[in-house]
């Protein structure tokens, strides 16, 4: 049987330009949220947007594996740079992921971490390399790093420095790291890729929303390009994570 693909975005714009690309879009109501299937180049696709924060997300990538059939998942969104090396405009793809705002320190357990969960989790190489060989190709710079996840806007930089040190971040949003407990768990290969939209403790001033729109096409090219090289039979779940012991 073919497998699936699932690409999420957290807003409608961020999944907007990929609809365009697809053929033969179909669209479903389940869980209080649209789900647009279509194909692309003989390759079944199903997209979604979350809404923003890690419940909806988590909501969302499970409808995707479970109701769905998704075999491997791909999400793109925009981020909040941590790192100095990251600017407005810059692509970077997680090696892992982690909750910036769990916390059950008080019972001696380290930020991030919860009993039989990890604080960090990888996502899968063989889609981390592709992703690698689109940007050499359409001579886009890719960084690659830890991007922590938590349900906070933050806009602050003694936060900002916080979460850096403590996870080794390099850039935050609002939920990647749900998805990849959801795919984790269900041994479902998935690759995130975030657009810095801020430096996550600047004066939000700038025209959010036309960086928004210009991101979600530079985004949906990118992950189109990605799904023509995708063969999900060569897909497996990665192992190990040793960014935080």
């Amino acid at each position: 049987m073919p497998k699936k693909i699932a690409i999420m975005g957290a807003m409608p714009e961020e999944i907007a330009p990929l609809l365009d690309k697809l053929d033969n879009v179909t669209t479903s109501v389940y869980a209080c949220n649209t789900y647009y299937e279509g194909t692309y180049r003989g390759k079944e696709i199903v997209v979604a947007y979350s809404k923003i924060g890690k419940v909806f997300a988590t909501l969302t990538a499970t409808m995707l594996i479970e109701k769905f059939g998704c075999d491997l998942l791909l999400f793109s969104g925009v981020a909040g740079a941590i790192s100095d090396e990251l600017a407005i405009g810059d692509l970077i793809i997680a090696d892992g992921l982690c909750q910036h705002d769990l916390d059950i320190t008080a019972f001696g357990h380290p930020h991030g971490y919860v009993p039989e969960g990890e604080v960090c989790i990888p996502t899968d190489v063989t889609l981390r390399n592709i992703a690698k060989e689109v940007a050499n190709e359409k001579g886009l710079k890719l960084k690659e790093g830890i991007i922590a996840t938590g349900d906070q806007f933050v806009a602050n930089s003694e936060r900002k420095e916080w979460i850096g040190e403590t996870f080794k971040a390099h850039a935050l949003e609002m939920e990647g790291a749900s998805v990849a407990v959801v795919c984790s768990s269900m041994g479902v290969p998935f690759f995130i890729m975030r657009a810095i939209s801020d430096s996550a403790d600047m004066d939000a001033g700038f025209d959010f929303d036309a960086f928004l729109e210009s991101s979600a096409k530079t985004s949906a090219d990118f992950v189109i390009s990605m799904v023509e090289k995708i063969d999900p039979e060569k897909l497996c779940r990665p192992c190990g994570c040793n960014h935080n012991d």
